[in-house]
């Protein structure tokens, strides 16, 4: 992330109002992925919008969310720090471009992932604390380590990935339902073709760090696409509990992981990506109206 710095004309011409972002509180941000966090709470508030429109109750799940997704973001980023290094796309993260000492990385981490859980757990309800701290705990000693072992690490981390919706969906009820499961579902099933447009993308960046990608080992794509179509169907399978619209959307997606398949190139596996995106947006808007 980047921080808005004044030029120094700017500077100098209103020196009060127009301030550089400290570097640290930039690094920081960094450290935590705030647009991965931005992401997970407009899905955790879509979650938590399919049931109640309390404004106080959802600004504190969204609180509460958003320590816990950055704290967990962090400490990824803190046992990554060496794998990090060796990544193009990622060697001037805080950590291994030295802006940020692992200790204070370790520290920050941790502190505000307990205080976000325990934040859940007084200001909303233990159920949605106890999934915060399930979705950490799993992405750090499951998901983290997995990347260097197995190809199946994609379909294991999209677990965790799916769960800010249901947290959204259980801050409301206080329960498990099937509202906040068709949340869950869409959420888990688009991760599949995203991460696979993504990997595909960066795959000779993770191969240099060692990760067990299915790209990185998929040396054709042939096996890359076949799974972000698979996924597809499933995804306009679970989109039919949504609406027409979603079917719609899910099939665009569909398209263009088919397309993908056809030709495995940079310029598809982006536009596969974009496809994505697009979907995720349209979808947490008509679980909401749904």
């Amino acid at each position: 992330m980047t921080a808005i710095v004044p030029s120094v004309g700017q500077a100098s011409a209103c020196p009060d109002r127009l301030k550089p972002v400290p570097h640290w509180f930039a690094d920081y941000l960094e450290l935590s992925k705030a647009r991965i966090v931005m992401m997970v709470l407009i899905t955790t508030a879509a979650g938590f919008a399919m049931g109640s429109h309390d404004w106080m109750l959802m600004a504190n799940a969204l609180v509460g969310t958003a320590l816990v997704a950055a704290g967990t973001n962090a400490l990824n980023q803190y046992v990554e720090r060496e794998h990090d290094a060796k990544m193009r796309r990622t060697r001037l993260r805080p950590l291994p471009d030295g802006r940020i000492s692992p200790r204070a990385a370790l520290l920050f981490s941790s502190a505000i992932s307990v205080i976000g859980t325990v934040y859940l757990g007084l200001a909303v309800n233990w159920l949605t604390a106890a999934l915060g701290a399930f979705t950490l705990t799993s992405y750090i000693f499951v998901y983290t380590p997995l990347k260097r072992i197995s190809t199946a690490c994609t379909i294991i981390g999209a677990i965790p990935g799916a769960i800010p919706p249901l947290m959204g969906w259980t801050a409301v009820t206080g329960a498990l339902g099937a509202g906040g499961w068709i949340a869950f579902g869409i959420l888990f099933f688009w991760q599949l073709p995203h991460f696979m447009a993504i990997s595909w993308i960066y795959r000779e960046d993770y191969g240099r760090a060692g990760f067990a990608m299915l790209a990185v080992r998929d040396e054709d794509g042939r096996a890359t696409a076949r799974q972000a179509i698979l996924y597809s169907v499933l995804l306009v399978g679970v989109s039919a509990m949504i609406g027409l619209f979603a079917v719609v959307a899910s099939a665009a997606l569909l398209a263009m992981s088919i397309v993908f398949a056809a030709s495995r190139t940079t310029r598809n596996a982006r536009r596969l990506f974009m496809t994505s995106n697009l979907y995720l947006v349209a979808a947490m808007i008509l679980l909401v109206l749904g």
